[in-house]
């Protein structure tokens, strides 16, 4: 059978890999932690968010009846469907590892699957409506504060705010605060930049890098987004599963991990699409 991989009894290994499993999830997830989480409970594969408009007050005099508002919510529906992973463990390989393949296993399972998660709900960033840059060139602080504003506007809370960049679209962002790696009168974000690479809050916006995104079809050419974390959700139906099954005659077991989930846009005028190229490739 193709694509095996050799390594230690199933039995003793199962609790092994569906920690270590769960954990990389939570570690290597980062969308995850930055957008509204739904769970999908008792019966059907969605969920219906309702989304309300804002609401707005105004001046009575006194004895004065107020008017009636009417609140009629729209609704999102998010629908889960199931992402899996599987490999094959063979008898000889559980008896002559030298390594942890549990934690091997486990650790390969959860980033596959923290991975997909992430490059799902990074796919949603292309559906809003606002967007900064049309990918020929290269991200500036003003860039970051020009989405700010944007948000701001809308009266969102800059502190639940977020940024995403792929790394490469980052390196320039770090190069415009620090003055092309040459800035001696930098300022702390700026010396922060150059000290360890970490971008940090910028316009209050918390900045995150992640590779789980892929190029436009143009090397170089990446889209991440400044989003309030209303923005976007995830719905999960069933977090990671792990399932076993023996193989006699090809002497080895089948890991399966699954879980059950669906991304949705919740408000559109809550992201801001950032499309940028990068100055190096």
């Amino acid at each position: 059978m193709a694509n095996e991989t050799t390594s230690s009894t199933l039995s003793e290994l199962y609790t092994e890999i569906v920690a270590e499993a769960e954990f990389v999830i939570q570690e290597k997830s980062i969308m995850k932690n930055l957008v509204k989480n739904y769970t999908i409970a008792g019966g059907g594969k969605s969920v219906e968010v309702p989304i309300y408009s804002a609401i707005a007050a105004a001046a009575v005099a006194e004895a004065t009846d107020l008017s009636n508002t009417a609140v009629n919510p729209t609704s999102v529906t998010i629908t889960a469907s199931e992402v899996g992973v599987m490999t094959t463990l063979t008898d000889l390989a559980r008896y002559s590892a030298s390594r942890n393949v549990a934690a091997d296993i486990g650790k390969l399972f959860g980033e596959g699957i923290a991975k997909k998660m992430d490059q799902d709900l990074i796919a949603l960033f292309d559906g809003f409506s606002t967007g900064l840059g049309d990918g020929t060139g290269a991200i500036s602080a003003a860039s970051i504060f020009n989405a700010a504003s944007t948000l701001r506007s809308a009266g969102l809370p800059v502190e639940d705010c977020y940024c995403i960049l792929h790394p490469k679209i980052a390196y320039d962002l770090k190069a415009n605060l620090t003055n092309t790696f040459a800035n001696a009168n930098g300022n702390d974000l700026a010396n922060e930049a150059l000290r360890s690479g970490y971008v940090g809050s910028l316009a209050g916006i918390k900045i995150f890098e992640t590779s789980n995104m892929s190029d436009t079809g143009t090397a170089g050419d990446y889209k991440g987004a400044v989003f309030h974390k209303d923005a976007l959700a995830i719905a999960m139906m069933q977090g990671i599963k792990i399932e076993t099954q023996r193989d006699a005659s090809l002497r080895a077991d089948e890991i399966v991990a699954t879980a059950v989930y669906g991304v949705g846009e919740l408000h559109d005028n809550y992201g801001v699409e950032l499309h940028f190229d990068s100055s190096i490739q």
